[in-house]
């Protein structure tokens, strides 16, 4: 008996309804002829996030290098050339290679978009989450023009980096939701220590802020020629700084005190100690950077640092609740003493 040769399928031809399909909604037209598996999808939004952090990073070895005028004008590098050209020498290849990451960090959120689009069932949460971290990128690369075009103002620097902090905070939701379902959130924990969580998310978030208050009054100006920067103390505002990353310290350890002796879900404790550790690192690399006059890696690696503690702290919130894959259970409503049971949550 002899075995039939074996046979390929073909490949449906694309008819120029398809096509027009395409043009009109390619995202729709992906959709119909993928599905992505969840840990796709999850991957998807890490690398978003990811990417995010990146541009953080390389942002900063931009400014510690003194390559921020490396191209002189935007969109274009020069007012003759749209890439950097050889005259410019390393600081216009850094700068120009720092744009270029855009993309990447574009091509990074499309996929995301599509990932979650396609998605089944079809969930417009994600959909709307990939969108936001789109408009953020785009905003923030006009942005980053301003910011040349007017001499690496410290203001319009510091708000280009608040604009990429939001675009982590989009991209880590993000991430965090492709693990959940869509039903409505099941808090974990009792309401005062979700009241002290927000503090504590209140308190990073004027920490960063002022962060940026140290960058604009420091000595890294970004480039090498005359820019302006802002007329405070650095070192004041520094100390300022110190401060409150003690207070967010005191906030982190008080929270992982409280979890642990009511006896929380494993989830936000996991969370909180993981913050705990991050801060310390951070703390120590601050203080070395302080005591050492500013070496540039060391910065850099704070600036690393900085976008690190927000996403802990932002996974520290979002693991107060859960959400299920199926229906939410009915829990019956009633009231309850303020014991440690009340802190800890529902079960």
């Amino acid at each position: 008996m002899h075995k039939q040769p074996p046979t390929m399928e073909r490949v449906p031809n694309l008819t120029r309804a398809d096509a027009v399909a395409a043009v009109r909604n390619p995202l729709a037209f992906i959709a119909a002829r993928w599905t992505p598996t969840p840990r796709t999808v999850q991957r998807a939004a890490l690398a978003a996030l990811v990417m995010a952090v990146v541009i953080v990073v390389t942002g900063g070895a931009v400014r510690l290098t003194g390559s921020g005028l490396g191209c002189p004008t935007w969109p274009t590098c020069t007012d003759d050339s749209l890439t950097a050209t050889r005259a410019m020498g390393v600081h216009g290849a850094i700068e120009f290679g720092n744009r270029m990451l855009t993309y990447v960090l574009c091509a990074a959120v499309g996929w995301a978009i599509i990932a979650a689009r396609s998605e089944k069932p079809y969930r417009r949460s994600l959909t709307r989450l990939g969108w936001a971290q789109f408009w953020i990128v785009m905003s923030n690369a006009i942005l980053g023009g301003i910011v040349v075009l007017v001499g690496l103002n410290p203001y319009t620097v510091a708000a280009h980096f608040v604009a990429t902090t939001a675009l982590i905070t989009v991209a880590a939701v993000m991430w965090q939701r492709t693990r959940e379902g869509d039903t409505a959130p099941r808090p974990l924990v009792g309401k005062p220590v979700q009241q002290l969580v927000w503090f504590m998310v209140a308190a990073a978030a004027l920490l960063i802020l002022v962060g940026t208050v140290v960058t604009g009054a420091g000595p890294h100006a970004g480039d090498s020629s005359e820019v302006e920067r802002m007329p405070l103390d650095w070192e004041t505002v520094s100390k300022v700084h110190a401060v409150l990353a003690w207070i967010v310290v005191s906030l982190t350890f008080a929270l992982w005190f409280i979890l642990k002796a009511v006896d929380a879900p494993k989830g936000p404790l996991h969370r909180t100690r993981d913050l705990f550790l991050v801060l310390l690192s951070q703390g120590v690399i601050g203080y070395v950077q302080y005591f050492t006059d500013l070496p540039e890696f060391l910065v850099g690696l704070h600036m690393l640092g900085s976008a690190l503690v927000w996403i802990a702290v932002l996974r520290v919130l979002l693991a107060l609740r859960e959400r299920s894959e199926g229906e939410p259970a009915e829990i019956p409503a009633q009231p309850y003493a303020a014991t440690s049971s009340s802190i800890a949550g529902p079960r």
